[in-house]
């Protein structure tokens, strides 16, 4: 029944009294799911759309034992503090908005996540999103409703956008969604394609899954070594966008953090080379993918 955002999703909002961390509250409790609480250091004792407001995650977990999922909004010079804070509290599901957080900040919260049985999805990413369930971030705006729909397709998108597009493509020729990601375009992000796909893989509502990647990094072509590992068993398709960056110069950056091409490996070509000889189906724009689905 979908992944990481379930009906027994209970979430905290680490800079819930922020800007864009209380617009993200409304919308999480508009879209049904539930925000016990927010933490803002300084801040407690305040409500932000209902939810009570406290210093520390500890107070917040004393108080609602029940949360498994922490959503961050803060600025990046206190991102790695929070995100340290959530999984050191044993929170399973950290999901991270910011962006522009110092990549050592990044690599040492990846660290401690493994090491404590913690999962992050991003930084820089729009959200989590299993339609008719919940949602986790931004993701879909204000109203999802008309673009997500619920279904058997899982979506892993590196661009937020695009998350969304494609999520629109599909619902728009009458496919649902199980469970949309934004995994955020940095160099280091906390799941990739891979790790996600072994969530996907688990899932009986999952049929197939869609890999809307670009070029930069090498999470693509990992993902396909785990699809030729055998691990993965449902039907791929992947859209890889920056196709024209084949004729500019090497190591130009492009776009997300991430979209840095470092001789061969994190090429458009060498995506497309990987992922084929997986045997996942390449769509060659996203309007095409609905048809390769079938």
């Amino acid at each position: 029944m979908a992944i990481l955002v379930t009906d027994k999703t209970r979430a905290l909002i680490q800079g819930i009294t922020g800007k864009e961390g209380s617009k993200v509250a409304l919308q999480m409790k508009n879209y049904s799911t539930k925000v016990l609480a927010g933490v803002t250091p300084g801040k407690g004792g305040q409500e932000v759309h209902g939810a009570p407001v406290y210093n520390t995650i500890a107070e917040a977990m004393d108080a609602h034992p029940g949360i498994n999922t922490s959503f961050i909004a803060v600025p990046n010079f206190a991102a790695f503090g929070a995100m340290e804070e959530a999984i050191q509290a044993r929170i399973p599901l950290v999901n991270v908005l910011t962006e522009h957080i110092p990549i050592q900040d990044t690599a040492k919260a990846i660290v401690l996540s493994k090491a404590n049985g913690a999962k992050i999805v991003g930084p820089s990413s729009i959200g989590i999103i299993s339609p008719g369930i919940g949602k986790v971030g931004s993701i879909g705006g204000d109203d999802p409703r008309g673009v997500y729909s619920k279904g058997d397709v899982g979506v892993i998108s590196k661009s937020g956008g695009m998350a969304s597009e494609v999520s629109w493509i599909l619902t728009k020729n009458g496919i649902g969604q199980s469970t949309v990601i934004g995994i955020g375009g940095d160099v280091l992000i906390g799941s990739t394609f891979a790790d996600l796909l072994e969530e996907f893989e688990k899932d009986d509502q999952t049929k197939s899954v869609i890999l809307f990647g670009e070029i930069g990094g090498t999470y693509e072509e990992e993902a396909a070594e785990y699809i030729k590992s055998g691990k993965f068993t449902k039907k791929v398709v992947a859209f890889i966008s920056g196709l024209f960056a084949e004729s500019l110069p090497k190591g130009t950056k492009l776009g997300h953090a991430g979209a840095i091409i470092y001789g061969d490996k994190g090429s458009y070509k060498s995506k497309i080379e990987s992922l084929t000889s997986a045997g996942v189906i390449i769509a060659k724009t996203p309007d095409e993918i609905p048809s390769l689905l079938t």
